[in-house]
């Protein structure tokens, strides 16, 4: 449940972050079929999710380079992406149009400082891994090396270092709901480390962004554990026929589910499935929802307990 989720959440905050907005909803409904008919917004902030995936995938076999940088920033803006070669790019404030800070150019100039931000991401282990990543998350977004996607792309990056590093198993660090909620100390304090060198404020805030996130994640397992310990029992009670362990536990896979998906998880044969989860809507555990010939059965309480940011 949380690789299926966590990833989500963290897709629709960091996302926001840039100004591209869906909802944690959306993303849950469209997460299992990519292909459908969707708005634009809810489609970048799935691959980003996608990113994450894949960098997770590609962790089995290298460490983050500039190489892995730039198949995530592609993932992540749906086209292919590589270091820029063209002046001109600048950061713009998108209220008064002035330009907040420009970029390093030449294509030459930025593959030399990316290769210096790989030393340091692998070849200080004598720096805790948590204060690496603040640094090179900076050194990221500074060098900026793509044309669009630097902010996303490093975000992603922040949380498969932590995978590197044996700090994560999975990308289930929701990083991006604390950069949401401080949005603007996240900017001034990148900006205060260029004008000013004030490093130690901006690490803090990484390493608060961490521990706030980190507390944050496991209250909500904990939560998402007693949901499912009172669904089963209220299954239990309420329709012991069709009872199972395994039956309440798919559908806490992730808030919306298919007759396919309980069929694809061994729960039964398709009729048997849908029979079960029409029982599951009659005793209010699930809501059915139509969409287009499509029926999807949603668990409220764990949508609930997932969109709050609380």
């Amino acid at each position: 449940m949380l690789i299926n989720s966590i990833p989500t959440l963290e897709a629709q905050a960091s996302s926001e972050i840039e100004n591209i907005v869906t909802t944690a909803d959306r993303l849950f409904l469209y997460a299992s079929n990519t292909d459908a008919n969707t708005d634009p917004a809810t489609k970048e902030a799935l691959n980003y999710r996608k990113a994450l995936y894949v960098g997770s995938d590609l962790l089995k076999r290298r460490p983050i380079s500039t190489a892995m940088a730039s198949t995530v920033c592609s993932i992540v803006k749906g086209v292919d992406m590589d270091v820029r070669k063209t002046p001109g790019t600048k950061l713009i404030n998108q209220k008064t149009g002035a330009v907040i800070y420009t970029p390093p150019e030449g294509e030459g100039r930025l593959r030399d400082m990316l290769a210096n931000w790989e030393v340091y991401l692998h070849n200080t282990p004598e720096v805790d891994p948590l204060i690496r990543m603040a640094v090179a998350h900076y050194q990221f977004e500074a060098i900026h090396p793509f044309t669009d996607g630097n902010g996303r792309t490093g975000r992603v990056l922040n949380l498969l270092f932590l995978i590197e590093q044996k700090l994560l198993d999975t990308p289930v660090l929701y990083l991006s709901r604390y950069i949401i909620e401080h949005r603007a100390d996240y900017y001034q304090l990148l900006s205060d480390v260029t004008t000013d060198h004030k490093w130690e404020d901006w690490i803090c805030y990484m390493l608060a962004a961490v521990t706030n996130t980190a507390r944050w994640t496991t209250t909500k397992i904990d939560a998402i554990r007693d949901t499912l310990n009172k669904t089963a029992e209220r299954i239990r009670r309420e329709a012991p026929r069709i009872y199972s362990r395994e039956l309440a536990e798919s559908i806490f896979v992730q808030p919306y589910s298919r007759i396919g998906d309980l069929v694809e998880a061994g729960i039964g044969q398709r009729q048997s499935v849908s029979q079960y989860l029409k029982v599951l809507c009659e005793i209010g555990v699930l809501e059915e929802r139509k969409r287009g010939r499509e029926k999807l059965f949603i668990n409220p309480a764990l949508l609930k307990i997932l969109t709050d940011r609380a």
